[in-house]
């Protein structure tokens, strides 16, 4: 049996917690910062959960079981 290969382009952008959830980066956060607020902007900055949905597509991507 070969091993399984993780794809690197999903490894730069989610991050499996201890407890095994998912994070992600939110979108809107690298250009026009200007017309957005300081409150819009911070949120954009911490990670979020990736949904439930996704996450066992992003798991096999990464080579986590």
């Amino acid at each position: 049996m070969p091993k399984v290969k993780t794809r690197k382009t999903a490894a730069k952008r989610f991050k499996i917690t201890a407890n095994g959830t998912l994070l992600r980066r939110r979108a809107y956060r690298t250009h026009k910062l200007i017309a957005k607020s300081g409150a819009r902007k911070r949120m954009y900055s911490k990670e979020h959960a990736v949904e439930a949905a996704n996450v066992k597509a992003i798991k096999k991507m990464l080579g986590a079981k």
